[in-house]
């Protein structure tokens, strides 16, 4: 596949800032508490179904102290609808347990103690950071390494490969451009079927392959 010019790079990276500078995550939540839990379950899971969920979850276990001391089968309960419940459910009650017993039950704002929570690895940690803060991060997802392959951005083989290569190539704005290329790849380029007629940035595609991650 061809790999995208340095050209190409800066006009892309300008198109998704033009589009998408206002971009915020689809996840509904209030509070940080809310917003780890919710990107937590939508790992292998759509936001919308965690949207479904999580109102009823919140108002049953409202922060981390209360999380923290739930009974691990209603928590199933209330989340079984999600993708991997059993080990989210054991996951985020793990997380609000060290965020009461370490951070006196405020969630860390940092990349480093963020991912010594349960369940709370660096995707994981790097959106939250993104979302909450506006951090100068990026976290690559199923839809941000599929366009990144499409587009020539990247031809790694892994996430985290991936990641570090677009934090390379683009360098600044990266909390815009993970969300645009989120939003980009979850209602334009997406998997089967893109909608290329929609598409701003068909003159930069290398291919309408799928790529998994």
């Amino acid at each position: 596949m061809k790999k995208a010019t340095k050209k190409e790079i800066l006009e892309v990276h300008q198109l998704f800032i033009d589009r998408y500078s206002d971009a915020v995550t689809e996840l509904k939540y209030k509070n940080a508490y809310e917003l780890v839990v919710a990107v937590s379950l939508s790992a292998q899971c759509t936001d919308k179904r965690v949207n479904i969920l999580t109102p009823k979850l919140f108002e049953k276990y409202p922060n981390t102290h209360e999380l923290a001391n739930a009974d691990i089968d209603d928590v199933k309960a209330l989340i079984n609808s999600c993708s991997f419940f059993n080990n989210k459910a054991k996951n985020i009650i793990a997380m609000a347990s060290r965020v009461e017993e370490v951070y006196n039950g405020e969630i860390p704002m940092d990349e480093k103690e963020l991912i010594t929570l349960g369940g709370v690895g660096q995707k994981t940690a790097n959106v939250v950071m993104i979302e909450y803060t506006g951090a100068n991060l990026m976290a690559v997802d199923t839809h941000v390494f599929r366009v990144s392959h499409r587009l020539g951005l990247s031809d790694d083989k892994t996430a985290t490969a991936t990641e570090a290569t677009l934090v390379k190539k683009f360098k600044n704005n990266l909390h815009a451009l993970h969300q645009g290329m989120v939003l980009f790849g979850r209602y334009i380029c997406t998997a089967k079927n893109p909608k290329c007629k929609e598409c701003f940035l068909t003159e930069f595609c290398k291919t309408t392959k799928t790529f998994k991650v």
